[in-house]
């Protein structure tokens, strides 16, 4: 029982390097199956470079957009601002709201990262897209000192269907290929000294030392996770006791709930300040002396609330 336990805490301490991990490798599998089952370069100058870049840069910008669409926090923090704009900026602090969009997408942009960097490992879709360029600056680079059947034949490389002797066409599959490996090793070598001086300059401009900002992160989860859990039990309560009250034809009993105001302030994003010794809003809410008591009756519009109170009169 304790090996078991400690092989959980090591998954669970380690979830965000497995998580990686196993999106690197279902991007290596998703770019072997598009470059074996569907991607085939027609090999003609007016097609080749908009096909191989569709291909290259299309699946990043669909993981790029799933990224975000699933990520819970960009919808926490624009949910309701087209109503609301100061949500955008709670208490004035529009900085704190770049830091955290920064951070949404620096996030939602390691899937897309991932694809790049694969793809142009492989180098399958660059060839069929270099190929394809017309400018004379690139066709002199790849044709100098070769033949000129090398410039006519240029876009047939990649498909097996030149008249280019096999010596020259290898050789310019490996220029190919080459170029797109020293691209591929550039977006990594970007991509991991960007999160590095990123991950550098958040912790040094960091209000809390390291001991409490691990406590802040563990607390965030664990609030998450409890949130979650009685989230779900209330409103199995509160669906037993209006259903009990529809079937049984009598008034319902009375359900303690937050009302509208306590919803929106804890569905603020939080930033940390040294005056208040808070680790959410949830926490800066409850610990309010002046916060609203609960209401029995769970309003979700507040306009509805309007709209019986003009029937009535």
């Amino acid at each position: 029982m304790d090996n078991f336990q400690t092989v959980l805490r090591f998954f669970t301490n380690q979830k965000s390097t497995i998580g990686y991990s196993f999106l690197a490798l279902m991007t290596v599998g998703g770019e072997r199956v598009f470059t074996l089952v569907s991607f085939q370069c027609p090999c003609n100058h007016d097609q080749n470079f908009a096909y191989g870049l569709t291909f290259l840069l299309g699946p990043a910008v669909v993981l790029l957009v799933l990224g975000l669409l699933f990520t819970s926090r960009l919808w926490r923090l624009y949910t309701g601002c087209c109503l609301n704009p100061m949500k955008l900026c709670p208490r004035g602090n529009c900085l704190g709201h770049l830091r955290v969009l920064m951070s949404i997408f620096c996030g939602a942009c390691v899937a897309p990262v991932m694809w790049l960097a694969v793809a142009l490992l492989n180098g399958t879709f660059y060839e069929c897209a270099v190929s394809g360029l017309d400018d004379n600056l690139v066709v002199d680079l790849f044709c100098k000192n070769k033949t000129l059947a090398c410039r006519e034949e240029l876009a047939r490389v990649p498909c097996d269907r030149s008249k280019l002797s096999s010596d020259e066409r290898m050789e310019l599959l490996l220029m190919f290929r080459a170029q797109s490996q020293i691209l591929g090793w550039c977006v990594i070598i970007t991509a991991v000294v960007g999160g590095l001086l990123g991950t550098c300059y958040k912790n040094c401009r960091s209000k809390v030392s390291f001991l409490q900002l691990t406590f802040w992160k563990r607390y965030m989860e664990k609030e998450k996770e409890r949130f979650d859990t009685l989230a779900v039990e209330y409103a199995t309560k509160l669906a037993d006791r209006n259903l009990q009250s529809f079937f049984e034809n009598k008034e319902p009993a009375p359900f303690p709930f937050p009302n509208h105001r306590a919803w929106e302030e804890i569905s603020a994003y939080y930033t940390f300040t040294e005056s208040e010794q808070c680790y959410s809003t949830l926490q800066r809410y409850v610990e309010r002396k002046d916060r609203d008591f609960p209401e029995n009756k769970p309003v979700l519009d507040i306009e509805y609330g309007e709209r019986d109170a003009l029937r009535n009169n």
